[in-house]
């Protein structure tokens, strides 16, 4: 299946589409709240007519992973809704959503991250980015490692690169799917200690966004501020 065609299924009636699940969304908003960890619902593949409904429940930050989708999305609903792009993010790609993505959380590259600047600036805008940084073992999984980090986070080269139109936030990271929590804790451990490494030099350098369905517990655990979840408030995807 093309990317074209992976895209256009999440509008399509032919699309199984299943009910919110409101008690364990006032569940988690609930629990999350209580740690003040913010909740992006992850909302790709769903429909406009799904995210309408958990967005009438309170919900505000989703998650998507396709430009093309979320372009498509964020014209048919609400303008307050705060869009998070969590996926991986073609250079050629970021002024598709440069107008108004809330937080960028996948920057892995300078490359990525002078792209981002550049379609900021043309949009009058300053963009809110998240550094990925590579926690998990699989080598599918993209991200910086901890040289990368320090390199894009120096201050001197920030500055050379005049990245005046964007913000970086904080980090994100997705740990390895496996059954083993140990070795998902440990992973969140490490990026939890690069993230206490670097906040000192940014001022706005306050999210660490790490957890999802299976692991968002232990992520919060271990410190995380931002949550990404999809299947336990939307049902599993097809």
């Amino acid at each position: 299946m093309s990317s074209k065609q992976r895209i256009i299924s999440y509008s399509s009636d032919r699309l199984k589409q299943m009910p919110i699940n409101k008690l364990t969304y006032e569940q988690l908003t609930a629990d999350l709240g209580s740690h003040h960890v913010t909740l992006v619902a992850v909302s790709k593949t769903k429909s406009v007519h799904e995210i309408k409904e958990l967005y009438d429940l309170g919900q505000r930050d989703f998650g998507e992973n396709y430009e093309q989708e979320l372009v498509d999305k964020e014209s048919q609903l609400p303008g307050d809704i705060r869009w998070h792009f969590i996926g991986h993010l073609q250079s050629n790609k970021a002024k598709k959503i440069a107008p108004f993505i809330h937080l960028v959380q996948s920057v892995d590259s300078s490359k990525l991250l002078s792209e981002i600047n550049k379609q900021a600036e043309k949009n009058n805008r300053v963009i809110n980015c998240l550094l990925q940084v590579h926690i998990g073992e699989e080598e599918t999984k993209f991200g910086l490692d901890e040289q990368e980090l320090g390199t894009l986070m120096n201050a001197n080269f920030i500055e050379s690169n005049s990245f005046k139109n964007v913000k970086i936030c904080g980090l994100m990271g997705m740990a390895s799917f496996t059954d083993d929590m140990d070795k998902v804790r440990t992973e969140f451990r490490y990026l939890k200690f690069l993230f206490d490494k670097f906040k000192g030099t940014q001022q706005t350098f306050d999210i660490l966004s790490m957890g999802m369905s299976a692991d968002y517990s232990i992520a919060v655990a271990e410190g995380s501020t931002m949550v990404r979840i999809g299947s336990l408030i939307f049902g599993e995807r097809f």
